[in-house]
């Protein structure tokens, strides 16, 4: 039986978290803006905050790759780890979490974190997904923070949290928001091209600021890269969106992450007879088994066209035969170090898991260059606050 809506949010009794709380070298980053995320994948919101002036003080990941890759990049301006809870948010309290990480409430600027979005997906057919269990997280996710108590809060998820089928699950977000005196703002979809990323990515973005504790932050951001073709006096000196065609220059020699799926030989024939740069199966001259009654989604097995911002890195992105994943000009998929690359993660960010599980880790990422977009004007705000509190 479906749960009744008016307790999608209520508490959870949860263990305490396992293990003990590391040291931190909180004189040495005391300046620097205090942050957490939860549902930290592999990094890429981290990473963002931490090149925008962040400190991230502890993150939350229950999948055991993620976690990996997470604790062999991660780290802050002053080289220190970010302490790294390898968990089950459901199963972690936050007061637990906030002991192991040795902070109380009111003390974290910033708490940023996307909930696994499967059951928002847009993918989901007709009302699939509706009472997905990880819908629930978005709620654990507030119970967070209303235990830690930022001043700003920000959560991504797919566009499909949108939806009319999700309403009662963002109505509740909201109204939960609201009782604990947070001004939330609206809904935000933000396109990751818009902001210096060379992929056309779209997210939604909900802010949430301390009415205790306000915050001058111009929200949403002002995108700061255009489509060419935009008339120059609307441009008013932003750039021109990033093509992908950078993405696909050689990768450095022994990067374990340049590497791409093995093909059987049809489907190699299959890629050789489809046109390069930006070419469609369809072009091909072949039809697939599968798509003789059915002609499913027009750019599975079709090449990108790098002369344009990259499609969507989904969880699948390394896998041709899940979207527009063919390289450009050569005969194979593309590799995790190009899907990388289309997240903006630096050359050096080694995925670990293996091949799968490295593409699914890229494809849940915030990209690093849109979380400094978004993050970088809260760092200036907060500097501006505590200089016109000092005065």
């Amino acid at each position: 039986m479906a749960e009744d809506k008016a307790s999608l949010f209520s508490d959870i009794a949860c263990p305490d978290a396992p293990g003990q709380k590391p040291s931190h070298s909180k004189t040495a980053r005391a300046q620097r803006p205090k942050g957490l995320d939860l549902f930290a994948g592999a990094g890429g919101f981290s990473l963002g905050a931490i090149e925008a002036g962040i400190d991230i003080v502890g993150a939350l990941e229950i999948q055991k790759n993620a976690a990996s890759t997470y604790e062999a990049n991660i780290r802050n301006a002053d080289g220190t780890l970010v302490d790294l809870i390898r968990d089950d948010i459901l199963d972690i309290t936050p007061q637990s979490a906030m002991k192991r990480w040795g902070i109380g409430a009111g003390e974290i600027d910033i708490v940023m974190g996307g909930p696994p979005c499967q059951g928002f997906s847009s993918h989901r057919i007709n009302d699939a997904g509706v009472d997905d269990p990880r819908n629930k997280l978005l709620g654990r996710y507030f119970e967070y923070v209303e235990a830690i108590r930022p001043r700003v809060f920000i959560v991504e998820n797919v566009p499909g949290l949108l939806w009319d089928r999700h309403a009662a699950y963002l109505k509740a977000f909201y109204k939960r928001g609201k009782e604990a005196d947070y001004d939330l703002r609206p809904a935000e979809t933000i396109n990751a091209r818009d902001f210096g990323v060379p992929q056309n990515r779209r997210r939604v973005f909900i802010l949430g600021i301390d009415k205790r504790r306000p915050l001058d932050w111009a929200w949403p951001p002002t995108p700061t890269h255009v489509s060419p073709t935009t008339l120059e006096p609307e441009r008013q000196g932003r750039e021109s969106w990033r093509t992908s065609e950078e993405v696909f220059r050689p990768a450095a020699a022994n990067d374990p992450n340049d590497m791409h799926m093995q093909h059987s030989a049809a489907l190699v024939e299959l890629f050789k007879k489809t046109p390069h740069n930006g070419g469609s199966r369809s072009q091909s001259g072949r039809v697939l088994e599968c798509h003789k009654d059915y002609n499913g989604h027009s750019d599975v097995y079709g090449r990108i066209d790098p002369k344009r911002p990259g499609p969507t890195m989904t969880t699948a992105c390394i896998n041709p035969s899940k979207g527009r994943f063919v390289h450009p000009t050569e005969d194979h998929g593309i590799t995790l170090r190009q899907a990388a690359r289309l997240q903006t993660f630096p050359e050096k960010f080694v995925f670990q898991g293996g091949l799968m599980s490295g593409g699914e880790q890229i494809g849940n990422a915030v990209p690093m260059d849109l979380a400094v977009a978004l993050l970088r004007p809260f760092v200036q705000a907060l500097a501006a606050s505590e200089g016109s509190t000092s005065d």
